[in-house]
């Protein structure tokens, strides 16, 4: 890679990071995108989308060019390996509850944790079944399917892990099944939210909710995206280490990238020894493994006070956001549209079996507060994170309820274990076919189910709630 190369590649981030500012305008004075909780990403994302060649065309005759929108597809799939890498750094499940918390009710992460991740391998399997459905009418690639529960649960910067995979297995199709993922993390999203809230409403006035007697409304910062008040700003993080030495952000990051250098070696030296199985196992997956080693490293010299998960997940996030801008912008429009109706119906099959499971198990097996973990566990099973913590905030606007410490710590162990299991998904229709594909979900559904319910019954007994 030449100087010019390099040059190039930053002029073009200038072009999506302006983006992205944009996006962060348009949500904080659009009324119809603080309603829906479009992340700045997507909008930034969509905006060059109009404007890129593949519609307008208005960069082109700025002189923008035709290479950068090359550049922005590949971003998520180059930008994913830090973000999955960076997963169990400052990783610590011995968090204690709050003060006035029953000792008792954080054994809800047992019960919730299964629950999260049945439904996230439920969205596997009807994504493929719904392939299955179509496949007469369309001529799908193998992995199409997998896009419900890589948009659902993974999110928007997940859908760069899907193209990410598929480009090393050299697959042509990698762009458009980043594309359709980054399709269904927008259903997803935007669907989750909205049932949400209907969900609230109901509970609200059937008296299912602990803390809330009526429908609360959404605080003013999460829809405009942010806050005012610099009092009522929160701090990103511990500065762990002293700028005269070298900056916190600094070495978080050096931590992550040297994970992703080591995951790449491993994967260098797998294929060099033509090793079976680990060869072609994904360079992100490997990216994570090499950071529980250094992680573990880290604590057992007793030095793991130099980092810190909130630092960590700040950066991480950061790269999220320019993955996202990225695989919007260069979303292959004629390619997605070309799947439009087995999308739909897919997203339309997922809203409901999401629901329905969650809403369903959450009551039959979790003590205390059920509703608020549910709820929680819902905006992470259709969005992110923090979806889940926006939702959870609309029916406990204080956060007095534990809720948020049970759901904290399931999404922590559901995220590593999807993670892990995510490369087995990606890669089973490709060697035992599609239809395989979908026993293996099921089968692993069922075992969570099972466990799900051996899990809540040792913990709690029989449970009735309202």
């Amino acid at each position: 890679m030449t100087s010019a190369m390099l040059t190039d590649l930053l002029k073009s981030l200038g072009l999506l990071g302006g983006a992205l500012m944009v996006g962060v305008f348009l949500r904080s004075k659009l009324g119809f995108l603080q309603k829906t909780f479009i992340p700045a990403s997507v909008i930034g994302g969509f905006l060059l989308l109009l404007l890129g060649p593949q519609v307008f065309n208005v960069t082109g005759k700025l002189g923008v060019p035709t290479e950068w929108y090359s550049y922005y597809s590949m971003i998520p799939g180059i930008l994913i390996v830090p973000v999955v890498a960076g997963v169990p750094l400052g990783l610590r499940l011995n968090r204690k509850g709050g003060e006035g918390m029953d000792s008792g009710f954080i054994k809800n992460v047992f019960p919730l944790f299964f629950i999260g991740l049945g439904v996230s391998m439920t969205q596997f399997a009807v994504g493929y079944l719904v392939h299955l459905l179509f496949q007469g009418s369309y001529n799908f690639y193998n992995q199409f399917g997998i896009e419900l529960a890589i948009g659902f649960v993974g999110g928007h910067g997940t859908a760069g892990t899907l193209g990410n995979t598929l480009k090393e297995l050299n697959l042509p199709y990698w762009e458009t099944a980043q594309g359709v993922a980054t399709t269904t993390a927008t259903f997803g999203i935007v669907g989750g939210i909205l049932i949400g809230i209907a969900l609230i409403n109901w509970a609200a006035r059937s008296g299912r909710t602990a803390l809330l007697n009526k429908p609360a409304d959404i605080p003013a910062v999460f829809l405009r995206g942010y806050e005012r008040d610099v009092t009522k700003q929160h701090s990103m993080g511990r500065e762990t280490t002293q700028s005269s030495s070298v900056d916190a952000l600094a070495f978080h990051t050096a931590l992550i990238f040297l994970a992703c250098g080591l995951a790449y070696l491993c994967i260098k030296g797998a294929k060099a020894a033509n090793i079976p199985v680990l060869k072609s196992i994904s360079v992100w997956a490997y990216g994570m493994v090499c950071m529980f080693v250094i992680w573990g490293i880290i604590c057992r010299l007793k030095i793991d006070y130099l980092v810190d998960g909130a630092v960590k997940s700040h950066i991480t996030g950061s790269f999220t956001e320019f993955a996202v801008t990225g695989a919007v912008a260069s979303l292959p429009i004629k390619a997605v549209a070309t799947y439009i109706l087995p999308i739909v119906v897919m997203c339309f099959i997922g809203y409901i079996v999401t629901t329905l499971w969650l809403v369903w198990l959450s009551k039959k097996l979790l003590k205390g507060y059920w509703f608020e973990q549910m709820i929680g566990t819902l905006g992470m099973a259709t969005g992110v994170f923090i979806t889940g913590v926006m939702l959870l905030r609309i029916c406990d606007p204080d956060l007095k309820s534990p809720a948020l410490t049970t759901y904290s710590l399931s999404y922590t162990a559901t995220s590593i274990v999807y993670f892990a299991l995510l490369n087995l998904f990606i890669t089973l229709p490709e060697t035992s076919g599609v239809l395989m594909t979908v026993i293996v979900a099921c089968g692993i559904s069922l075992a969570c189910l099972v466990a799900a319910i051996i899990s809540g019954r040792l913990c709690f007994g029989k449970v009735e709630n309202p």
